[in-house]
């Protein structure tokens, strides 16, 4: 049963001294948003409200708005509003993947802006087990399956151990206002599906169903973190040495690990691909790993993990000025070896038409080129798309540029066009 005082007892085991932090409650106008800010607002907690109108639903989404809105104004509550705008480009396909990135990045925005301590989200366990069975059928592993974490990366969720009747009942019982959305009963999104189509089967077969849920899933919150913390041990044993920004691993060691080991350790540096796994163990000595984080440089019998060093904007590693020695562009042999493990190239570039001096550097958003051989421009997204380039070989591609930033071709694959020379008196040529 949720009543305050176990909805309070929840929030602290959370958080020690909760009373004493400020929050920043996500309120849609539902029932569980506005059961959790009647919950806060009783226990005298420190908090404002945030609040997304999408304008999805016509004039449903400015009730919602009125709802929450009159709520804050009853008890002066600091009520925080973002409308979505055609500025805030919807896509035609993946809306919930857009709603959340745009919700969760104005929520970070005011928490920032007000220096409140914690996100706080209105997720329940009907929510966790929908995610459950979601992550289930990705075979996302023991991370996935152990559903929303309750608490992670300053976001809380103090619902999760309660179930949607247990907030309606609540919400009937202290004759709290709240609005129904109706689009949540259709069945076009995936979530929805398993929402009104199976998780009522399951309910049927065991009306215990959800209470025995709750119970697995902290027994895989229990066995997640005893794998982090053995994969914490192993890291300890392999270590050859570090420092704050290097970490060196026993190569051999780690091979004889079990897979889900090798998996776990190499998902702590952010490669998350184990389809690459296999890759970083037969690598050769000079082969290299990139990851928005970290670099992955395979040295005989050592992996060294590298935080990557920012200068400004620009990764260190993520630019390089080549040198030309007569005619010829020279690429550093540890990079060409790079390279050489996705293909060969022979490119013949007109100088004439570039703007010297050359670099190499990683592909950045919104990069585009003209490919030789093909019609019009293509975004280098989309050309690896096309490729079917896995994760950690887009990683290891590196980009031709002139001094001017424009993309003479995408190394080993595709020079561009519009540089490509036909007369050896003024040609540059680049040989992997």
């Amino acid at each position: 049963m949720l009543n305050i005082l176990k909805f309070q007892n929840v929030l602290e085991q959370l958080l020690s001294q909760s009373q004493q932090k400020t929050y920043l409650l996500a309120v849609s106008g539902g029932v569980d948003s506005m059961v959790l800010a009647d919950l806060f607002q009783v226990s005298g907690f420190n908090f404002h409200m945030a609040h997304i109108n999408y304008h999805l639903r016509n004039e449903d989404s400015n009730l919602d708005q009125k709802l929450v809105s009159d709520f804050c104004q009853k008890h002066k509550i600091p009520f925080h509003l973002y409308e979505v705008s055609e500025n805030d480009n919807q896509p035609e396909n993946s809306i919930q993947n857009w709603a959340r990135e745009l919700r969760y990045r104005f929520f970070r925005e005011i928490q920032e802006k007000v220096n409140l301590d914690y996100i706080v989200t209105a997720h329940h366990l009907n929510d966790q087990l929908e995610t459950f069975i979601i992550n289930l059928s990705k075979a996302s592993g023991i991370r996935g399956l152990s559903g929303i974490p309750q608490n992670e990366n300053g976001i809380i969720r103090p619902l999760l151990d309660f179930s949607k009747d247990e907030i309606y009942d609540f919400a009937k019982e202290n004759q709290i206002e709240f609005r129904e959305d109706k689009s949540n009963q259709k069945t076009d999104y995936l979530r929805n599906k398993i929402r009104h189509n199976i998780v009522p089967e399951l309910e049927k077969i065991n009306s215990d169903f959800l209470t025995n849920f709750s119970k697995s899933i902290n027994y895989i919150h229990q066995a997640k973190d005893f794998i982090n913390q053995s994969v914490d041990d192993k890291i300890k044993i392999l270590k050859i040495n570090s420092d704050e920004n290097q970490i060196i691993i026993d190569k051999q060691k780690f091979s004889k690990e079990s897979e889900l080991i090798r998996y776990e350790i190499l998902k702590r540096f952010g490669f998350n691909d184990e389809n690459e796994m296999q890759k970083v163990l037969t690598a050769q000595t000079g082969s290299s790993f990139f990851n928005s984080e970290y670099q992955l440089i395979i040295n005989r019998n050592e992996l060294i993990f590298s935080c990557k060093a920012e200068v400004g904007n620009q990764k260190s590693e993520d630019s390089l000025i080549l040198e030309i020695v007569g005619n010829k562009i020279v690429i550093p042999e540890e990079i060409k070896n790079e390279i050489q493990e996705l293909g060969n190239c022979f490119w013949k570039i007109d100088i004439q038409k570039v703007q010297l001096p050359l670099k190499l550097r990683r592909k950045q958003e919104g990069d585009l080129f003209f490919p030789i051989g093909m019609i019009g421009k293509k975004k280098i997204s989309k050309f690896f798309k096309d490729e079917k380039l896995s994760i950690l070989a887009k990683q290891k591609i590196w980009l031709l540029c002139d001094a001017d930033e424009r993309i003479l071709g995408v190394l080993p694959f595709r020079q561009d066009g519009r540089f490509s020379s036909d007369n050896s008196e003024a040609e540059l040529t680049l040989k992997v």
